[in-house]
């Protein structure tokens, strides 16, 4: 039965219907709600993150160029309330490849990684956030999978494929590799060892031998298909008797389950009341899966028929009898049946539907009521990002409450409607894709209709209000050559998709870009239908009602800065220490400041790039060093599990072949002329010993000047209690007494330490860890002490710690009172290189095998006309070039335009 038929039948049977009115300002629960948004917005404003990327996916060796739009709030106006932006690229093992941290200024930032050509080929992740951000959940940052491509490695790649079948009630996964080169020649007959993992334990091993078509078959039975969800097959092909390449073929699904939802359209079904409910049906690999199937009742009658419409997603309209349950009988794309119960009705509750899509202008709201629950007085309050925008109440005297709310009423976005009973309990809840012309209006102009290679560009950009009104803008635009970088238009994360739409929901959303392709007819009524399988993220009522918000632990950055709290013992604060900060990185470097009431101290304002340590010193007002440092936001983000996983592609090579045939020449002739960011893998190097000076010294003397150096090499060797134990008898002229050192040739004391530049206490080597040192230099001979003076008078023994990509953590505490600590500096954005062939000096000889064209992070509209311009050079081959252009006004208005033209 359609929902048409079934809204006429009630319809008739109502006496009236009633429409919503609107309410006062003083009436309750409305006037909590809208207290509470209000808190809530001004006490934990929302940051969201959104980077532009000038390309879709990579291959090794690339470099990946993105914009930053940081925006706060229910208008997305670009946030000023934090100053730095984490950044990072990380494998499909969830490990951390590179991290940089980007000055934030009006709302953005720019920066871009560099692939080495020794990275491994796979599905990475970018992912973004504000420290302010850490508060709320990972759920809340810019997380987006890419696909990274290559086959330096040996020059081969794996095309593979997967089947699914069931023996003995145990599901067997069958995986077919295929090796092959970028010029499609085969590795057949090629012997292959294969090792099958998933949650890191090993659940198959064994060998054989590539058939003609370079294919070997690989089965393993999935004994536990409930924990190996996923996993990888690590296979190592002998391409030569004295040649064996390793591959790694990720697994995203170990079987071909496919789990089945249903979600009413107001959170649950009652009885004798109408009700929309969706359904969306996901594969083991976490995409949307093709069903049919019909809906009975306990009487095997048929209710509905069921089928999916988009990703796994359809619905259906269900009037629940009293006394009745209902089952969906579901057939899967591979033949396969299964029954799964719908959930049971209520004898009593109300039901919401929403009808976004019949009225261009309005939305149409009908509330039913069980008998039970007629007369008594409801709520309804609409509000997006925290703003309420609709709110009346009433009492579904006849069973139904029918209103049309003009859509003006509302931004584009997500609107959540809430039902609340007349005590303030929420009874049901929608959400609502409002999609208006409030964005704003961007346009790109090209100087003229065609183009030829490495002809120059020039294209006008313009951005308006709504009414055409010149707006000021922050704008970025990525040129690529699609005729070599294909792009699937429905499965990028756009401005738009990220900021309006899985910035606020919980879960994987597959092919976000396809709900904002214009010229799809059917996406606002897909849209619909995902709004109501998808779960919202930012807050819940009941806790927000109760002032439950989230405690702000994670302070926003305004600029680089290190701050914490002193104390002694009992965790009492040092009140009036002093805390100083030291650093030798370029020159020496050496604050201080004193503790507050609660034992705070703040360095304010710093200035520092990457790979410096600082070293941290508090002392007590009476100069007692026996204190404990702690310092704020010192605490690494935790890499989670990936939730967009589902985007992985277990064939990144093949899938993206042409684009990597294309850049391997683009390689190779970036080799050829000693250009590019790549490190050249040569089969054979010969090595002539030199020696390495050391790294990260602080020796005044220079780096090694010393009289003896001992190196990490020999700790690493060792297992020693303490330093000075590793140290006893391998320093020449130097004693340990109590674990302090103590120069043959001194006169009055120990020796003086210096720790990464800084003097410290003698007695610190009982809290240093042996592997944390780098070098030790000895410092006890005439000649090398007297630029220190009087501070060399009984030696020196310098000690410098390890440095670079060692996961050690930030913070190294060596005694009461002394710490090194290792923050992210700013990291200084790389310029994107565009050949000018206007200009004499430019090379022309090189053949320009360019994807990426051109790429402009920092693009602002003037002010009074809305304009700007850019312009760049076409690469040296033709084809059809896209322009995409995205940003954001000063009033938080969100746009971006797509442009292309013909190369010829």
């Amino acid at each position: 039965m359609s929902f048409k038929k079934i809204s006429l039948m009630i319809v008739a049977l109502m006496a009236t219907v009633i429409f919503f009115g609107f309410i006062n300002a003083e009436d309750d629960p409305i006037k909590k709600a809208a207290a509470q948004l209000e808190k809530w917005v001004a006490n934990t404003p929302q940051e969201k993150v959104y980077l532009q990327l000038d390309k879709p996916y990579y291959a090794v060796g690339d470099d990946i160029w993105f914009k930053a739009y940081i925006a706060i709030g229910p208008k997305h106006e670009l946030s000023n309330l934090s100053g730095a932006l984490n950044v990072e690229l990380i494998d499909d093992r969830d490990s951390v490849k590179q991290s940089i941290k980007l000055p934030v200024i009006a709302g953005t930032a720019y920066g871009d990684f560099a692939l080495s050509d020794t990275l491994a080929e796979g599905s990475y992740r970018i992912r973004a956030y504000t420290n302010y951000m850490r508060n709320f959940g990972t759920g809340c940052f810019f997380d987006k999978t890419i696909n990274i491509g290559g086959v330096a490695k040996g020059g081969i790649y794996t095309k593979s494929s997967f089947n699914y079948t069931t023996q003995n009630n145990q599901q067997v996964v069958t995986a077919i590799v295929t090796y092959q080169d970028l010029n499609g020649q085969l590795y057949a007959n090629k012997e292959v060892n294969y090792q099958v993992m998933s949650n890191g334990k090993d659940i198959n091993k064994g060998k054989g031998v590539t058939d003609a078509n370079g294919s070997i078959t690989i089965s393993f039975v999935n004994t536990n298909p409930a924990i190996y969800k996923s996993g990888r097959i690590i296979t190592r092909i002998k391409t030569d008797p004295k040649t064996t390449i390793t591959k790694t073929i990720a697994i995203k699904a170990a079987s071909r389950k496919v789990d089945v939802q249903f979600f009413p359209e107001s959170g649950n079904l009652v009885s004798g009341l109408p009700s929309r409910v969706a359904f969306k049906a996901v594969g083991a690999d976490g995409l949307g899966a093709v069903i049919s199937g019909i809906i009975t009742d306990d009487s095997n009658q048929e209710i509905a028929k069921i089928t999916t419409r988009h990703l796994g997603m359809g619905s259906f309209i269900l009037m629940p009898q009293p006394g009745k349950t209902y089952k969906a009988q579901i057939t899967f794309a591979d033949g396969s049946q299964s029954t799964i119960n719908l959930p049971v009705a209520q004898q009593e509750g109300y039901i919401i539907t929403v009808n976004n899509s019949a009225d261009a202008d309005n939305i149409g709201l009908r509330i039913y009521a069980s008998e039970t629950l007629r007369g008594k007085e409801i709520s309804v309050v609409a509000q997006s990002g925290g703003v309420m925008c609709y709110a009346a109440k009433n009492k579904v005297e006849n069973g139904m409450l029918s209103a049309k709310i003009p859509k003006s009423k509302f931004p584009t976005g997500i609107v959540q409607f809430t039902i609340f009973n007349e005590v303030g309990t929420v009874m049901n809840e929608r959400l609502v894709f409002i999609n208006r012309p409030d964005g704003m209006k961007l346009n790109i102009t090209p100087a003229q209709q065609s183009f030829k290679v490495r002809e120059k560009v020039q294209l006008d950009i313009s951005t308006s209000t709504p009414d055409d009104k010149p707006i000021i803008s922050t704008l970025s635009a990525a040129v690529l050559d699609e005729t070599r970088v294909p792009v699937d238009a429905s499965d990028e994360t756009t401005i738009l998709s990220s900021l309006l739409l899985s910035s606020e929901l919980k879960g994987y959303i597959e092919k976000p870009g396809y709900y904002f392709e214009s010229e799809n007819k059917n996406a606002q009524a897909d849209l619909d239908v995902l709004m109501l399988t998808q779960g919202y993220r930012r807050f819940e009522w009941k806790q927000l009602m109760n002032d439950m918000l989230p405690p702000v632990v994670f302070q926003p950055e305004k600029t680089l800065q290190i701050s914490g709290r002193v104390h002694a013992g009992g965790n009492k604060p040092v009140v009036n220490g002093k805390v100083t900060l030291f650093s030798t990185k370029g020159g020496t470097f050496i604050l201080d400041t004193l503790t507050d009431k609660d034992g705070r101290f703040k360095f304010s304002n710093l200035v520092f790039k990457d790979s410096i340590r600082f070293v941290i010193q508090a002392r007590t007002d009476k100069n007692k060093k026996d204190v404990e440092i702690e310092l704020d936001n010192a605490v690494k983000q935790i890499v989670t599990p990936n939730g967009n996983v589902a985007d992985a592609d277990v064939n990144v090579t093949s899938n993206i072949l042409p684009y990597l045939q294309s850049n391997k020449k683009f390689y190779e002739q970036q080799l050829r002329s000693g250009v590019g960011n790549h490190n050249i893998l040569l089969k054979e190097v010969v090595i002539t010993e030199k020696r390495k000076p050391l790294e990260n010294s602080s020796n005044l003397n220079g780096p090694g000047n010393a009289d003896q150096v001992i190196k990490s090499d020999v700790f690493d060797k060792m297992a020693c209690p303490t330093i000075a134990d590793c140290l006893q008898g391998r320093v020449l002229g130097v004693v340990f007494r109590n674990g302090i050192p103590y120069s043959t040739r001194g006169t009055s004391g120990p020796m003086q330490i210096i720790l990464d530049g800084v003097y410290v206490d003698s007695d610190i080597l009982s809290s240093i860890s042996q592997y944390d040192i780098g070098s030790i230099e000895i410092l006890r001979s005439a000649g090398n002490l007297a630029i220190y003076g009087v501070n060399g008078g009984n030696g020196v023994m310098i000690i410098n710690t390890k440095r670079g990509n060692e996961d050690r953590g930030p913070i190294m505490r060596y005694a009461p009172g002394v710490i090194t600590y290792s923050p992210k500096g700013f990291y200084q954005a790389r310029q994107f290189y565009s050949p000018q062939y206007d200009d004499p000096k430019t090379n022309t000889a090189l053949a320009d095998l360019r994807t990426t064209i051109y790429w402009k992070p920092n693009i602002v509209t003037d002010a009074t006309t809305g304009k700007a311009s850019i312009s760049y050079f076409n690469a040296g081959s033709k084809g059809t070039y896209r322009v995409v252009v995205e940003g954001i006004d000063a009033d938080g208005r969100i746009g971006r335009k797509v442009l292309k033209y013909a190369v010829e």
